[in-house]
């Protein structure tokens, strides 16, 4: 009923290897064989140049600039929130622990290009970097016919502080974050959605020891409607998830057969003045609505859906977020089209996808941060905590360990320690 679309484990696996084993071996030149058999283009060097960046910029035009400022500062508001300051608690007298934030020094970030060049995922993921302070952010992302990135995702980059930028996408650019290369640094940590065969390299890069955000995906949407829902709103939002991709999965869930029939009608009304409608028609092959007895059921199913994006198109929707386990992101209301959470509302559209948020989170600031926990004991803290220590070490029969309390307990009771 709400099976998601997928390509064959194996036959990914064993390409996403072949892919990795080329690269490590052959570095650069292999990455470029790669961008010329599936971008299409021949590349002598990777890297954008920042004559490249600045002939970019002007050709954005200054209505979007000032769209994407306004969406980098709420969305940096957002993520600013987030950091924390450090709280030492004194769990037994003279006994004080608490954690220090480090960030992680060097993350990749991978920018879909394909079918859409989501130059607002290079503020989702460079924002929070920079807020961090990750030293090196090495952006990603596949190149059009003439060898050019979109000059919007360039100016994204250059607005939220990414130090390099490469013209390389798909398995092969998450492979060279990975390995490294003669051209393209290694990275400690990987981001950014993409398609199943990016999300598979990202997978197989953990097994290499590079750590990833999450298992981000094909795109997905579930609306939750009732009698109070507006057909036309539910029928735009469907769609807006629909157009990513072919891949791509949208889900109505509803109390009433009649709001299927009106969101369907609308449906069709919209989709026929859409660009990108032969996409948008193959996500639909994959998509279902779903009619529950009740609302409560619906919420029931989906949650175990556990939906990368969710809608409350409902009455008193903020009351039925308690009841929410599993989701993406949520959005409550008529209003809150899944759209703001995309490009300007604030919130991270990271996230994760294939039912992984029943076990992820999308990406926030501490995504780009390590938590270091740090204690310190005084001398009144040893002598009250020790013996703790040293039965549950004899118990355990860790002897060494054991000693590493008696040895100063001993020290102080003979008075040979200060």
């Amino acid at each position: 009923m709400a099976q998601r679309q997928t390509v064959a484990s194996a036959d990914l696996n064993e390409t996403v290897k072949s892919i990795f084993t080329d690269i490590e071996k052959n570095g650069s030149k292999a990455v470029k064989k790669y961008t010329q058999y599936f971008d299409g283009v021949t590349l002598e060097n990777l890297k954008v140049t920042t004559a490249e960046i600045e002939k970019a910029l002007t050709k954005v035009p200054a209505d979007l600039k000032k769209a994407i400022q306004t969406a980098a500062g709420n969305i940096k508001r957002f993520h600013q929130s987030q950091q924390e300051i450090a709280k030492k608690i004194e769990t037994t007298s003279g006994v004080f622990c608490w954690r220090e934030s480090r960030a992680i020094n060097s993350v990749g970030i991978y920018i879909p290009g394909g079918t859409a060049p989501l130059f607002s995922t290079v503020l989702m993921l460079a924002i929070p970097a920079q807020i961090a302070g990750c030293k090196n952010i090495i952006l990603c992302s596949p190149p059009d016919k003439n060898g050019e990135l979109n000059p919007a995702i360039l100016y994204a980059a250059q607005l939220t502080g990414v130090t390099q930028i490469y013209k390389v996408g798909g398995i092969q650019a998450i492979a060279a974050m990975t390995l490294g290369t003669d051209e393209i640094p290694k990275a400690d940590k990987l981001f950014g959605p993409g398609n199943q065969f990016v999300t598979a390299a990202k997978q197989y890069a953990q097994q290499l020891g590079t750590a990833i955000d999450l298992p981000a995906g094909p795109s997905e949407l579930l609306v939750i409607a009732d009698d109070s829902c507006d057909p036309d709103f539910v029928a735009s939002d469907l769609l807006s998830q629909a157009e990513h991709g072919g891949d791509s999965q949208v889900i109505l869930v509803t109390n009433s057969e009649t709001i299927v029939a009106k969101v369907t009608s609308a449906i069709e009304q919209q989709k026929a003045v859409l660009p990108r409608q032969s996409l948008v028609e193959k996500a639909l092959e994959n998509s279902r609505a779903l009619v529950f007895e009740t609302i409560q059921k619906g919420i029931e199913f989906s949650n175990f859906y556990a939906p990368e994006h969710l809608i409350l198109a409902v009455e008193d929707a903020e009351n039925m977020l308690p009841f929410i386990e599993n989701a993406g992101s949520v959005f409550l209301g008529n209003y809150s089209c899944e759209s703001a959470g995309d490009y300007a509302s604030g919130t991270n559209h990271t996230l994760p996808t294939n039912g992984f948020a029943k076990n992820y989170s999308g990406v926030s600031l501490d995504s780009f941060v390590k938590k270091i926990t740090v204690q310190k004991l005084t001398l009144k803290g040893l002598q009250n905590l020790g013996p703790t220590i040293e039965i549950m070490a004899e118990a355990e029969q860790l002897t060494a360990h054991r000693n590493a309390v008696s040895v100063r307990l001993q020290k102080l009771q003979n008075g040979d320690y200060n």
